[in-house]
């Protein structure tokens, strides 16, 4: 008998058919030819006819020239770090598109001149936030409370209270990023209580400013007490607000969330937040409060290194002047809508795999808003789908809660049922 390995097709041969030539124009040759050699592979292998390669081949292309794959967040978190954060607006991802090639992001183009960087996007958060003085964007959150460590109290000292000295995640914490650009800090208070007083004895001669850090990722509950930032703000010195997760105003459904608009309102003369939470845009770090202090900030040399690129600028203009972001598109759904579309993604699994709709409670995430409970829906299936469906063509992450699978709608835009639907099925063996 011939050897079966015979029939597996050459690779130019696979590479030549017309559907992988136009793949490798968007995609590149590398990328297309590493599908190919590992389905030849597993062609070898018996696992795959010779004349199911070329199908297989345009199945296992990825959908762009990254390794990043788009995924359906059925947490239940709403702002997952590990998806990302925030997804983008349909406005912010034409923005992104509009400022891929050559923009005027630094020319003026009447005079032909160089002009502001980012005026757009920096005009939008300004009338987004009236009560600033000043505005500013970095790269990240992060970024935005290292620079005005450095360039308000480097070599100087920080009063911030012993409770709020957090950990950020993936082992980062404030007080190490703030030492790491020159700052000292002041501990005051203890780990559950802290009084203005506490404040008031720290501040000397020394102090750049007093630090209020919002502990997004936690909660401490029982006894305890803080102090906010309209009673800080009667202390000698500066008042900086460290927000985290990037509300801009006041919110119904997230009442103890701090905002930017109050924290100014209430005296803070900087206040630093992300763009990739609740606001709903991209990663960056907002500045935001007193002129002259801003400016401070905006021409300090470290500013350079933190600055956001033209792709992030565009993203974030489009999130402020566009319609709703997909964050607050969530944030005011409906509990009863979401059940009727559970409803209706479990029967359209009928027949393929257990599946029913119930009552969920959702979270934040991301840092923000910790403790509160967002009312939700979710499809219940059986637990064994949950790797299945991570490894699918169109991933889907859900969590599993007392041994069954959750699918939280919350987090999926309407327009992915039907999606999430072929997921399932795909996952169950049911096509």
């Amino acid at each position: 008998m011939s050897d079966p390995r015979r029939a597996v097709p050459r690779t130019d041969a696979v590479l030549a058919d017309p559907r992988l030539a136009r793949a490798g124009a968007e995609l590149g040759r590398t990328t297309v030819k590493e599908v190919v050699t590992d389905t030849l592979e597993r062609c070898r292998r018996g696992e795959l006819a010779p004349g199911d390669v070329v199908d297989a081949v345009v199945d296992a292309l990825p959908v762009a020239a990254t390794s990043l794959r788009p995924v359906i967040n059925a947490t239940g978190v709403l702002v997952h770090t590990n998806l990302g954060r925030a997804p983008l607006s349909a406005a912010a991802v034409r923005a992104l598109a509009v400022a891929a090639g050559p923009t005027d992001v630094e020319l003026d183009l009447a005079t032909g001149r160089r002009g502001p960087r980012g005026r757009g996007a920096l005009t939008a958060l300004a009338a987004a936030v009236p009560d600033a003085g000043g505005v500013h964007v970095v790269n990240n959150g992060a970024a935005a409370l290292a620079l005005v460590a450095l360039a308000l109290a480097a070599g100087r000292t920080v009063v911030v209270a012993r409770g709020e000295m957090v950990e950020i995640g993936d082992g980062f914490r404030i007080p190490e990023l703030l030492e790491s650009v020159g700052a000292q800090l002041r501990e005051v208070g203890t780990t559950n209580r802290v009084r203005t007083q506490d404040y008031a004895d720290a501040v000397d001669d020394r102090t750049a400013f007093v630090l209020k850090v919002h502990p997004s990722n936690f909660v401490v509950s029982g006894f305890t007490s803080s102090v906010a930032v309209a009673d800080l703000a009667g202390l000698p010195v500066p008042v900086v607000a460290d927000i985290g997760s990037g509300l801009l105003s006041p919110h119904p459904r997230l009442p103890a969330e701090p905002d930017a608009a109050t924290a100014l309102r209430a005296g803070a003369a900087v206040v630093t937040a992300s763009g990739d939470k609740l606001l709903g845009g991209p990663q960056c770090g907002l500045l935001l409060g007193r002129a002259d202090l801003v400016h401070r900030l905006r021409r300090h040399p470290f500013a350079r290194a933190v600055r956001a690129d033209k792709l992030t600028l565009a993203a974030l203009e489009a999130t402020l002047t566009g319609p709703p972001p997909p964050v607050a598109l969530a944030l005011a759904a409906d509990a009863d809508a979401l059940l009727a579309r559970a409803r209706s993604v479990a029967a359209a699994l009928a027949g393929v795999v257990a599946a029913t709709a119930a009552r969920s409670v959702a979270a934040v995430g991301g840092g923000g808003a910790p403790g509160v409970e967002l009312a939700s829906a979710a499809v219940t299936l059986p637990v064994a789908l949950a790797g299945p469906l991570r490894a699918g063509v169109r991933p889907v992450v859900g969590h599993v809660e007392r041994g069954a699978l959750l699918l939280d709608l919350l987090a999926v835009p309407p327009e992915d049922d039907p999606a999430l639907v072929e997921a399932v099925r795909a996952a169950a063996g049911g096509r």
